[in-house]
């Protein structure tokens, strides 16, 4: 054993999942009291092998069943033996590889791609999990990040301090969330010291993080950290199916024993860890086999001559099939495999497994209906009460995720005619009873285009968002129809705003499109559509009959490029 290590300590700070508060894992710092030994491992693999490996000795000198993050060099893991020290200490001490996440750190300049490619995919086919660390200080290229699509993305505490008030930070750190969620991963922030910075983190995705402000790092691991005010989740999307959120968001670590353990191992982790819901018992691969209740299994060995029935013998007997959902899996599938299984195990814990069926952690269900609660007062409160559409706030945050993505879509905004002398003339309960059958025929038109969303702003007016094919469609659901209300007909303006990618910033932009647009629609005759594009002064009738009024105010209409179609 190399001497430095009789000058090196460790120290052990929580990872903490936003969504339940909860201690999801635990970040092995290395602490040298004398020396450069992360400089040394910097440069020499085998030594940054040898400090992953420690620190895994550490974590389970501290006996703490959480998950891992171990940090490691980046140049580490592209030398194929650098990590044979920390394989052989995790396999040692009894872990399984998928319960420790290797931290992949800066620099990457000098370090060859294809061999830290190679590597990675090693790891992962033995199940280690994959960070990539310190992103938006580090030098991480963005190909490279693609290539690599970690199962965890640290965003460095550099940036989280400029969170609360820097817009370009949030949006940088809002196309990461973006980023993982197609990749199938999560996003981190470390450095989290305030409260502010906590909420504007969770504002822009983030779903686990790390820092002073929960627990500082501490040479005992801590499971009790200080937990900031959580605001509700977020709504689902209008008209996206609310699938819900998706079990990851809730996932907690997993208690694994192997299948063959005894009542006596698992009595002694049970009542060693009182946090510890239940315990999973894994075969060789990390696959549950059975799943193990702590209630019942403590009332089993408490009762008559239960300790010498049971103590002895395999775990399994008193142990259930386990109920599991994949790592991609949603709450609301959750509740289907709870709802499925017998009354009596509602509140057992679900076990979630990744693509190879392993293990990778469990999930509570009162974290699971709790959310799923909170989201539906949300999506409620959001709702226009009339219509029961969403407002305008649904449909800016769908159109902010499309520009973000790079999406052509079309926007557009509703009205009714001369709605005021509609309410004048029949009344408001007939103008309340046609703004209701608009909105209904707008949803149902929107239910056959899943890529098209319908909101209610207020009074007449609706937001239209779909595709540009989809557009067509809307349109001719709602101007098509012969409208009226209490016997008075009644006609529509619609006006549209192609949006190709890169053409308008935010929905503010989009938004502001509109407003010319809207007033060319408003002075047409009949059902009115016009339609346009940012930057562009060329407006394209759709539909409407333009009032033909002679003189200079001709004149200006054909120089602000208005167009009829037939």
């Amino acid at each position: 054993m190399p001497s430095w290590t009789d000058q090196l300590r460790f120290a052990f700070q929580p990872v903490v999942n936003l969504a339940t508060g909860s201690v999801a894992a635990l970040e092995i710092l290395a602490r040298p009291e004398r020396g450069d030994v992360l400089a040394q491992a910097r440069r020499n693999a085998d030594v940054d092998g040898e400090l992953a490996a420690l620190a895994v000795l550490s974590a389970t000198r501290q006996e703490t069943l959480l998950p891992l993050h171990v940090n490691v060099f980046a140049g580490t893991a592209a030398d194929l033996g650098g990590l044979a020290s920390l394989e052989m200490a995790v396999s040692g001490v009894g872990r399984r590889p998928w319960e420790v996440t290797v931290d992949l750190g800066a620099p990457f300049t000098h370090v060859p791609q294809r061999a830290l490619l190679t590597a990675v995919e090693r790891l992962r086919d033995e199940g280690f999990r994959i960070c990539a660390d310190g992103v938006g200080d580090g030098d991480v290229p963005l190909r490279l990040l693609a290539d690599l699509a970690p199962d965890l993305v640290k965003i460095d505490a550099s940036v989280v301090a400029r969170l609360p008030e820097d817009r370009g930070c949030r949006a940088v750190v809002a196309g990461l969330r973006r980023f993982c969620d197609d990749a199938g991963g999560q996003l981190a922030v470390e450095g989290v010291e305030t409260e502010l910075q906590c909420a504007a983190a969770r504002d822009t995705g983030a779903q686990l993080a790390q820092g002073d402000l929960f627990a500082p790092p501490s040479r005992l691991p801590v499971a009790d950290v200080y937990r900031p005010a959580r605001p509700p989740l977020a709504p689902a999307g209008p008209q996206q199916g609310l699938a819900g959120p998706l079990v990851r968001e809730f996932l907690q670590p997993a208690a694994l024993l192997p299948v063959d353990a005894s009542s006596g191992q698992v009595r002694a982790l049970l009542t060693g860890s009182p946090q510890v819901s239940g315990v999973m018992l894994v075969d060789a691969d990390g696959v549950p086999v059975r799943a193990v209740d702590r209630d019942r299994f403590l009332l089993s060995l408490s009762g008559r001559y239960g300790h010498a029935l049971y103590a002895d013998r395999p775990a399994a007997r008193l142990g259930d099939l386990p109920r599991t959902v994949g790592a991609h899996a949603t709450a609301w599938e959750v509740l289907d495999v709870v709802a499925a299984d017998e009354r009596s195990r509602t509140a057992d814990d679900v076990a979630v497994v990744d693509a190879k069926g392993r293990c990778v952690g469990v999930v509570h269900l009162a974290d699971i209906v709790r959310a799923l609660a909170e989201s539906r007062v949300e999506e409620a409160a959001g709702l226009n009460p009339l219509t029961r559409l969403p407002g305008s706030d649904a449909i800016n945050s769908e159109v902010d995720r499309r520009i973000a993505d790079g999406r052509e879509f079309g926007l557009s905004w509703l009205d009714v005619d001369g709605f005021k002398q509609v309410n004048d003339g029949a009344g408001f309960a007939a103008g309340d009873e046609l703004i209701r059958a608009v909105g209904r025929r707008l949803a149902e038109a929107a239910a056959l285009r899943p890529a098209a969303r319908v909101g209610h702003i207020g009074g007449d007016d609706f937001l239209l968002l779909a595709d540009p094919e989809g557009m067509e469609p809307l349109a001719r659901a709602v101007l098509d129809a012969p409208w009226s209300a209490g016997g008075m007909p009644v006609t529509m303006s619609l006006a549209t705003v192609l949006c190709p990618p890169g053409s308008v910033a935010d929905h503010h932009q989009a938004a502001a499109c509109l407003a010319p647009l809207k007033k060319t629609a408003k002075a047409l005759l009949g059902a009115s559509w016009v339609l346009g594009r940012p930057g562009s002064l060329r407006q394209e009738v759709r539909r409407g009959t333009a009032l033909r009024v002679p003189g200079p105010a001709g004149s200006a209409r054909a120089q602000r490029g208005v167009h009829a179609t037939g």
